[in-house]
């Protein structure tokens, strides 16, 4: 696209707005400004509608032991009752899951429906496994209904849980299970991708070899493969699902006890257990589905993410749920087994609403750029996108070939630690620009502001992305490790002498007041849209007998959006035979540590890396090399000056 057309503005579909949450940008304006005018009243209004509170709040919000916020103190709820039970009167055999398998296998799960599975699963674990609020409990599932399950049946007994994304390794599950003291893990024998099998079991097998905190496994056979069953440890869902009660009462779970923990790559070797609680969580995931997805009553919408991924868990199974809205979950490979699989889909289930990756998008344009024109795709509404930005030529091709140019694009930006979307367009009240994340949601107190005064960037100079005042959906701390919450979300930036919450990214202003995201300022790497810690990366690597010293550092992928580029040092060239082999060797390493999302897309064998006379190694110097960029930084205090050159030279060729 010209630099015209990416300038483009796009209005929302008139027709559309119409009906939309938000009508216009006067809307949108009026409650932004009634949340900057009365912050606790417009907070508490909201949790007073969307919320089926058992006990009221008696305080909104609590800032006094700041970052340490409490929101609606004194209320008493559960989150699977607002999920399931509080439907039950008006919307018993509406869908709530529609299930799609990878080799095509279907099911429909009525609100009803969920409520007995939930209930059921939630007596399984309180009755054989002795589960009870507050314990921890992991999960490492396929994408079948059983995950879904088993979050609400944690939710409806206090039980907190830690989904873990079912490609990572038997070492990351470990790591996972450890930090949180796990005494659970949920899984099962395995499950299909592109209608072959493949085992979650073993690895789960692995993760529990040695001293561990798990006392039992509950194993889903969704395969019906031989797997090894430990006894006293393993036991079959299956089997103990069939003389379960339908029947189970919700707990009575303060607003701010813990929901789940979910972990995610930081720029130290160690994840963190970022840890999500009850009220304000389950408050913006339904105010988000309302207002950046505007579902409506009788709408099908599809999230096309894993439950392993934060978008998983509020745009699968509890943003959905909460509303009262039909939600599909699919557990295979969308451009199998062709390019066509996603609109065959949106065809069959008349779906409305389609939200997913950047990348999934460049894929499904390269792999099948005339697909879209072969369903009726005209049920669609609303089409988002998540994870990283979306690049002008996927936006355009989205826009047009998917949404026959009505539909708007909502290119959604928020965290793992955010909760829900932070900076969208509404779709029917936002003029668009292709790449923008446009306006903060209401309520969401969003600036642009310079590290070093904390005074709001100036149009097109490049800021820090900061959340200015604390919102109910926010992370509350960091599992186990206070010191690590304070310091990696709120000890970069100030603004009026007080601190506030750094997202991490870079971000810009244009003339008209609409944000862009630039990309990570820390040493984290946006790979498909999940960000994985350079650390956590490096640790693998270093794990090769042959590895002296490594550098990871994030480079453009035309698919991935970022890809994993490594400067590797090796110990001795004797013995290496093939550099190839070298490669793989390492990236052997980095699957059985972290799984196959952190394999090097490039890697270098280089003779050292720039570091300072501390030995700080210079990271923003090897991306641009990786960029192909010109060095424009001060070399002249390296260690090394000239290895920079020698790095370079070696890359171009």
């Amino acid at each position: 696209m010209s630099k015209e057309q990416v300038k483009q503005i796009f209005q929302p579909n008139p027709e559309f707005a119409k009906n939309a949450s938000i009508k216009s940008m006067d809307e949108y304006n009026t409650l932004q400004n009634k949340a900057i005018e009365n912050y606790e009243g417009f907070w508490g209004d909201y949790a007073k509608e969307k919320l089926d509170w058992i006990e009221p709040f008696t305080n909104t919000v609590d800032e006094s032991n700041f970052p340490f916020v409490k929101w609606f103190e004194g209320g008493k709820l559960n989150v699977s009752h607002q999920c399931i039970d509080r439907h039950l009167d008006t919307r018993k055999n509406k869908a709530a899951i529609i299930f799609e398998g990878d080799r095509g296998d279907k099911q429909v799960i009525t609100y009803l429906d969920l409520y007995y599975n939930v209930n059921k699963f939630a007596n399984l674990l309180k009755e054989d496994f002795g589960v009870k609020k507050g314990d921890r409990v992991v999960i490492y599932m396929p994408m079948i209904p059983e995950a879904a399950y088993a979050m609400l049946a944690c939710a409806r007994i206090g039980a907190i849980h830690s989904i873990v994304f079912g490609g990572f390794s038997a070492e990351a599950l470990k790591d996972r299970i450890e930090d949180a003291e796990a005494k659970v893990v949920i899984t099962a024998d395995g499950a299909y991708r592109k209608t072959k099998p493949y085992m979650l079991k073993p690895v789960v097998d692995n993760a529990l070899k040695g001293k561990t905190p798990v006392e039992k496994v509950l194993v889903i056979e969704r395969n019906n493969e031989e797997v090894a069953w430990v006894e006293g440890r393993d036991y079959s869902y299956n089997e103990l699902i069939k003389n379960k009660s339908g029947k189970c009462e919700a707990e009575l779970m303060d607003s701010e006890d813990p929901l789940f923990l979910l972990y995610t790559s930081g720029s130290t070797g160690k994840p963190k257990g970022v840890q999500h609680n009850s009220a304000g969580y389950i408050l913006w995931a339904q105010m988000t589905m309302e207002w950046v997805f505007d579902v409506k009553e009788n709408d099908t919408y599809w999230c096309t993410a894993d439950v392993g991924w934060i978008t998983g868990h509020t745009y699968i199974v509890y943003g959905p749920l909460a509303m009262g809205a039909t939600t599909v979950m699919f557990e295979g490979v969308i451009t199998f087994p062709d390019a066509g699989r996603p609109w065959q889909m949106v065809q069959e289930h008349r779906i409305n609403q389609f939200y997913t990756a950047p990348t999934a998008i460049r894929v499904l344009h390269k792999m099948g750029e005339e697909e879209p024109k072969k369903y009726d795709l005209s049920s669609l509404k609303v089409l988002g996108t998540v994870g990283e930005p979306i690049d002008p030529p996927a936006w355009k091709w989205y826009y047009e070939e998917v949404g026959s140019s009505k539909c708007s694009i909502v290119d959604t930006y928020w965290q793992t630690e955010t909760g829900g979307h932070v900076v969208s367009p509404l779709p029917g009240a936002t003029p668009i620009k292709p790449g923008c994340a446009t306006f903060p949601l209401p309520g969401i107190m969003a600036e642009i502001l310079d590290p070093e005064t904390g005074i709001k960037s100036e149009v097109g100079e490049k800021g820090y992305m900061c959340i200015t005042k604390p919102w109910p959906a926010m992370i509350r701390g960091v599992w186990g490790d206070e010191e690590r919450f304070v310091k990696s979300y709120f000890g970069d930036v100030k603004k009026d002498g007080k601190a506030v919450y750094f997202t991490g990214d870079g971000a810009v202003y244009d003339k008209d007041g609409y944000i862009t995201i630039t990309g990570r300022t820390d040493d984290v790497i946006n790979v498909s849209g999940h960000r994985m810690g350079t650390a956590e990366v490096e640790a693998a690597i270093k794990k090769h007998p042959n590895v002296a010293e490594v550098a990871v550092v994030g480079k453009p992928h035309p698919l991935k959006g970022e890809g994993i580029f490594a400067y590797v040092v090796l110990k001795s060239d004797d013995g290496v035979a093939d550099e190839v082999e070298e490669v793989k060797a390492i990236n052997k390493i980095i699957k059985k540590e972290i799984g196959n999302i952190a394999l090097c897309d490039d890697m270098l064998f280089a003779p050292g890396l720039p570091k300072t006379r501390s030995g700080k190694i210079m990271r923003r110097i090897l991306r641009s090399i990786a960029k192909g960029e010109e060095i424009t930084q001060d070399i002249s205090t390296l260690e090394d000056p000239s290895i920079v050159a020698k790095i370079a030279d070696m890359v171009k060729s």
